[in-house]
């Protein structure tokens, strides 16, 4: 039995995969030679039916010579539903077949492309075709022709059906504006295994544009008041249905063709004529300007400009004019050309700066035109000039200061000795100050003229919120001079005053030192006679109040002295100081070293309460007389007076000099010599005054701190009265130092 079942399956035939297309009829073969009995069809894993009986199954028939063991299963109009495993069983025998697949090919439907036949669409659009393939087993492949080429860049998609078996297949194509043309014909193809060559429709490209217009002008160039025409030509789809015309925005209601016919003017260059066309899809315009020759007209008006010293300027100014004109700025009466364009910038204005600007145009050979603005810097008042007339004694004089300011002077002084007057009336005098465009005009007006009137200085200031500004005037007198005298001038003249007395100062200081130095000259100090003495600054601080004191007292008796004579016999004495500290302290101050030979006749001064001089020799072995050093200056004198602790004087209402007395400085070189002298000597009656206004009862003058630069010298002689050193030892040099 075994080996007969061997045999029969090696001896039959047996169904095999295979692909149809639907509605074609299938036969699935099953052959076992020599076996007589059932044969059973089972489809995906049902029977069909016993035997050749499948009734259920009306397009299923089981055909061949069933003697000869022939059972083949015959599919008429092979359906979708046909896409199954069949298999062939031999029941007695206990055989079957191995599963057999058929597989059933649906072609896709007819396809459509959206829109067709016919797809319109505007000029500058693109283009998207759709294309559908449906029911399709497997999914359809869709193409795209065009002029037999084949379009690339199509995107697909694909949708399973409920069934799990067909599939709809969808591609949409892109065409950009620029690869499209009216008329063209866009083929859709779709294919499968079940339709090889495929399945194709076509649509036709319709391309709708808006009016395309072109609008030419005739004459070009022309010049102003001659004849224009205009003509509008357009080609649309659909076809155009009106024309509209107008010029600078706007209508001309007057023409409704295609033609437009106008004598033009200037406006034509800057105002364009416009050609509207419409059809159904929209209109079209077009616009020209007209080439006319005119002069130059002012397109932006340039503007007068207000600014602050130091900033810019800018001014703007535009012109129109055909054919190109040219930009000139000036400064109004300057032939100098500041800029060729049409903005003008002035960096970091000055004060100098403002005034009149122009702006030309020039039009070759066509015409010209220019514009005129202001600048006006804000700074500081400058007084341009002054007038002044020839007046005579005894009559009405006037002096005007004229101001140039921006913004407006705040305030107008004049000044004179001291008299400052801004406005009214004050004795003689009159302010009146008027406004003007560039600043103000100040007059000075003075009645009764008096000789004096012309040696006076006249000062006008003016400030306003940016600085001030001043001028000197003098009144001119008939026959006069200019009466204006710069500023400048002044100070020159005062400086090199200053340094002419200055210079007059050092030279009458060096004299009196070099003459000093040569009475001294034959003085020796002997290296191992000198001794140092310390002595604290503060021993004599009671001799110096009531120093102080007594002197204070003597100048409030003195009251027929004059303020200014002191002032400036200080000022001399002082300056002489100087020269003097800077001669004879090689210790910048530190000792105060005085030597002296006793075997030299020193005169002493003796201050009574009398009032007289005593001039003594120092030989006498007296006591209790101050030695005035040689070359001392009374300036020390006098600060040592008002050198308390927290005391100073109004020296200019206290400090005077005696009638009697012309100079200090002469009674401090009679000092000189009488010191230097070996006979005793006395002051004459020009020192004598002014000496002994500064006496004290008990005949001492104290020198303080102050005084010791100007002793120090080795040709000056002190002794302080705080020591009872023993003068009448043979050469004994002494050195007093204070620390």
């Amino acid at each position: 039995l075994q080996k007969d079942k061997i045999r029969l399956m090696n001896s039959s035939r047996r169904p095999q995969d295979l692909v149809v297309v639907a509605g074609q009829p299938v036969t699935l073969p099953c052959s076992i030679p020599g076996y007589i009995g059932v044969v059973l069809w089972i489809k995906d894993g049902l029977a069909l039916g016993v035997g050749r009986d499948l009734s259920g199954y009306p397009r299923y028939t089981v055909i061949g010579d069933h003697t000869s063991g022939e059972h083949h299963l015959r599919i008429q109009r092979v359906e979708l539903m046909d896409d199954a495993v069949f298999e062939c069983q031999a029941i007695t025998a206990a055989l079957r077949s191995r599963p057999a697949h058929l597989t059933v090919l649906v072609p896709p439907e007819d396809p459509v492309i959206n829109g067709g036949p016919v797809v319109s669409l505007r000029a500058g659009d693109p283009l998207n075709l759709t294309c559908h393939a449906d029911n399709a087993k497997p999914a359809a492949t869709i193409i795209w022709i065009r002029n037999g080429e084949v379009l690339n860049g199509a995107m697909y998609s694909r949708t399973l059906l409920r069934d799990m078996r067909r599939e709809n297949t969808v591609s949409t194509l892109y065409i950009s504006p620029s690869n499209i043309e009216s008329g063209q014909q866009i083929t859709c193809r779709a294919s499968n295994k079940a339709v090889p060559n495929g399945k194709e429709t076509s649509v036709t490209i319709d391309i709708q544009h808006l009016p395309l217009v072109n609008l030419s002008v005739e004459p070009q160039p022309v010049l102003e008041g001659n004849l224009v025409k205009f003509h509008c030509s357009a080609k649309a789809n659909p076809p155009v249905t009106q024309y509209r015309w107008a010029k600078g925005g706007s209508v001309i209601k007057e023409v409704s063709g295609d033609t437009y016919e106008v004598i033009v003017d200037h406006s034509f260059f800057t105002e364009p004529v416009s050609c509207e066309v419409t059809n159904p899809l929209g209109s079209t315009n077009i616009s020209r300007n007209v080439d006319v020759y005119f002069g130059p007209r002012l397109a932006a008006e340039p503007l007068s400009l207000q600014v602050d010293l130091g900033s810019d300027a800018v001014f703007n100014c535009a012109w129109t004019g055909n054919p190109s004109l040219t930009i000139v700025w000036m400064k109004r009466g300057s032939g100098v050309v500041l800029s060729n364009e049409n903005i003008l910038t002035l960096k970091s204005v000055r004060q100098d700066d403002a005034g009149k600007y122009v702006c030309r145009a020039v039009v070759p050979r066509v015409g010209a035109g220019e514009k005129e603005v202001s600048l006006t810097v804000n700074g500081p008042p400058t007084i341009s000039k002054t007038q002044t007339k020839q007046e005579l004694h005894g009559e009405k004089g006037q002096i005007q200061c004229y101001i140039t300011s921006t913004p407006p002077p705040d305030r107008i002084a004049w000044s004179w000795k001291e008299t400052v007057l801004e406005s009214g009336t004050s004795g003689r005098y009159t302010v009146e100050t008027v406004s003007t465009e560039e600043g103000a005009i100040s007059t000075l007006t003075m009645s009764n003229i008096v000789p004096a009137d012309f040696q006076t200085i006249y000062n006008c200031t003016a400030w306003n919120s940016f600085g001030s500004d001043t001028e000197i005037i003098r009144l001119q007198e008939q026959g006069g001079s200019q009466a204006s005298v710069p500023v400048a001038v002044i100070i020159g003249v005062a400086v090199g005053a200053f340094v002419a007395f200055i210079v007059l100062l050092g030279t009458i200081g060096a004299f009196c030192c070099t003459r000093s130095q040569r009475n001294l000259k034959g003085v020796v100090s002997a290296k191992n006679d000198i001794r140092v003495e310390i002595v604290h600054k503060d021993h004599n601080a009671a001799r110096e109040n009531e120093d102080h004191a007594a002197m204070k007292q003597l100048m409030l008796e003195r009251g027929e002295f004059q303020q200014e004579s002191v002032l400036k016999q200080l000022e001399v004495l002082q300056e002489e100081e100087k020269e003097y500290q800077h001669i004879k302290d090689p210790t910048n101050g530190y000792y105060s070293v005085n030597t002296f030979k006793e075997h030299h006749s020193t005169p002493t001064i003796t201050l009574s309460g009398n009032q007289t001089t005593e001039m003594r020799n120092t030989n006498t072995g007296t006591t209790g007389k101050q030695r005035v050093p040689t070359g001392m200056s009374f300036t020390n004198i006098y600060s040592t007076l008002g050198a308390g602790p927290n005391r100073l004087y109004d020296y200019s209402q206290r400090f005077v000099l005696g009638m009697g007395s012309s100079s200090i400085e002469l009674c401090e070189r009679e000092f000189q010599r009488g010191s230097l002298s070996d006979s005793s000597s006395f002051l004459d009656t020009q020192c004598d005054s002014s000496v002994s206004s500064y006496s004290k009862q008990d005949g001492y003058v104290q020198f303080d701190k102050d005084s010791k630069a100007s002793a120090s010298s080795s040709s000056h002689y002190s002794q302080s009265s705080s020591q009872n050193s023993d003068l009448t030892r043979p050469l004994q040099k002494r050195m007093q130092t204070h620390v």
